[in-house]
Parts: structure tokens; sequence; C-alpha cells
């Protein structure tokens, strides 16, 4: 089995349950259903980048199976990045995929590109609920010494594929935003 940086089973929440916990900066961020990429892009005046950190085929967590309607034993293709603006990390994103239910879809192919500038141009990518989680501490944030306010997750799916797109909003970002005292 791969190794997993994210090997904590963390406690997920819909996005109305953590609503009263952050500020509307934060909600605004946390709660969009738009391309995150997009978003980034706009906020900052700073290069917009991606850190291919690990890809590959592994299993999924607990947490991310029941997510996906998976046996927790299925294999899986995984993508770890860190969303930078300029040489800061300001998002660490955990995508995962059954192989099952790629069909084609050459998502190993997108090196350095994000996954939103990939998804959100396919005509009917549906996203399902986001649920948030508070002061996550995935060991791939940990790892690169980082703190992370937020995460959110939600499934996209774009026909008969589905994917688990995780994304935790680093300290720097809330620092450069100033999104937790807004």
């Amino acid at each position: 089995m791969t190794h997993n940086r994210f090997s904590a089973s963390p406690h997920w929440l819909p996005a109305a349950a953590q609503r009263p916990r952050m500020s509307p900066a934060w909600w605004r961020w946390v709660a969009s259903r738009d391309s995150l990429t997009a978003r980034l892009r706009a906020a900052s005046t700073q290069p917009f980048g991606v850190r291919l950190l690990a890809q590959g085929i592994s299993r999924p967590r607990r947490d991310e199976a029941r997510a996906l309607g998976l046996d927790p034993r299925a294999r899986i293709w995984r993508r770890e990045v860190m969303l930078m603006l300029g040489e800061t990390p300001w998002v660490a994103a955990r995508s995962v995929a059954p192989l099952t239910s790629l069909h084609g879809v050459r998502l190993q192919s997108l090196g350095t590109r994000s996954l939103g500038s990939w998804l959100f141009r396919q005509p009917g990518l549906e996203r399902g609920p986001i649920e948030i989680i508070r002061s996550p501490t995935p060991t791939l944030v940990t790892a690169h010494g980082r703190a992370a306010p937020w995460g959110r997750r939600s499934v996209l799916r774009l026909g008969r594929t589905s994917i688990l797109v995780q994304e935790f909003f680093l300290d720097a970002m809330d620092a450069d935003l100033a999104l937790s005292s807004r």
C-alpha cells in the first residue's frame, strides 16, 4: 500500500453546521461552489501555480471510502498538491477517485496544472454537498510546516466519474487576505 500523507481520519460536517464558527470572509471561500483555482487567481497579483507532491494508485482512507461509497480495500487514483500564489502555499489539496470510475479519464497527465482548471471546463460537471472541517491536521499539511484553519471536501461528478476533492486552506492564505479578522 502506498504511503498516505493524509493518515488521520477527520470528522467532516455539513457546511451549514460550520457556518456559525467562521467569519463571513472565510465562508465565501469555504462554501463557494465555483472553481477554487479561478478564485485563487483572482485573489492575488502573485502567479498561481501547482506543486505536485504525490500522485498514483493507493487505497482510500476510511472517510474517503465512505464519501465515495467504496469498499476501503478498493484501489483509487490519488493526487496531492499545494496550490501556490508565488512561492507561498495557500491550499493543500488531496483528490481521490475510484479506478473503476475513471473510464479513460487521464488525470495522471495533469502534471502541474490544477485539477479544477480541467474539471470546471467540462460540460455536465456536478458538485455534491460541501462538507467542512475545522482546524484539520492532515499529515500533508503538517509535513510542510503549515496549519489549516479550515478544510472542505465534496464529490464532483462528471458522467460516471466521481472525484472526491479535499482542500485545506492554509494560514498563509488567511494572513495574506485577513480572512479571520473580517
